[in-house]
């Protein structure tokens, strides 16, 4: 990676032509519902596209509304890869949760939306269908998080990760379900930008914590 000095002039042309490109890999139509998180390192807000995920849209506005978001942090930040948070206190105390949204990773992709840089996406667990109320912001584009459409076949063979492998279907349909993305970020790039590489460390058995927690503060909605 190159080392290079730049202007504040330079760095936001960057930024205006970072958000034109990523506007320019999928439409929607105008007046999507729109999202404030206002941190202590500053604000990001999200446009978000029910046509390409709507219950997790539904679910993450539900949680939004509900208040759940005010004072969780981003406990998960890995430079190169994403932020995620929504579900941690400052304490590392983890917030109670409603029941968890179905996997919409196909769909998303159906309308083109995929794990790209500043796309927005639900974080699970191993079961494709446990999304609940935390998210991460992709920090790079990160293709191997979108949903893949496997041939044909039982065992089948498929691209994981940048490799070739041959798995069972049903395993292999769980390593290739995805992540549903259902957003962007449309105001705040250098937020992420900047929360991306804090320091981080192990905090109750967790790796990739901020030392310094990173505080959502509030989670609106804008009218």
């Amino acid at each position: 990676m190159l080392n290079m000095k730049i202007s504040k002039s330079g760095v936001s042309s960057i930024l205006l032509g970072t958000c034109l490109m990523m506007a320019s890999a999928f439409s929607f139509a105008e007046g999507q519902p729109k999202v404030a998180f206002k941190t202590n390192m500053g604000e990001i807000v999200i446009e978000l596209y029910p046509e390409a995920a709507p219950k997790t849209v539904e679910n993450f506005l539900k949680y939004v509304k509900s208040g759940h978001y005010k004072g969780t942090i981003f406990h998960r930040v890995i430079d190169n890869f994403m932020i995620q948070g929504g579900g941690f206190d400052k304490d590392m105390k983890e917030k109670p949760t409603n029941k968890p949204v179905p996997l919409e990773a196909r769909e998303a992709l159906d309308h083109g939306l995929k794990n790209d840089l500043g796309v927005v996406a639900m974080a699970r667990t191993q079961d494709p269908n446990s999304a609940s109320a935390q998210f991460y912001i992709n920090v790079k584009d990160n293709d191997f998080l979108n949903h893949q459409v496997l041939p044909e076949g039982d065992p089948v063979e498929f691209q994981y990760r940048g490799s070739t492998v041959t798995e069972r279907r049903a395993r292999a349909l769980a390593m290739t379900a995805g992540y549903t993305p259902f957003g962007k970020v449309i105001k705040g790039m250098d937020v992420v930008e900047k929360i991306k590489v804090v320091e981080t460390g192990d905090a109750k058995m967790m790796q990739n914590v901020p030392v310094k927690p990173v505080i959502i503060q509030s989670a609106t909605l804008l009218k």
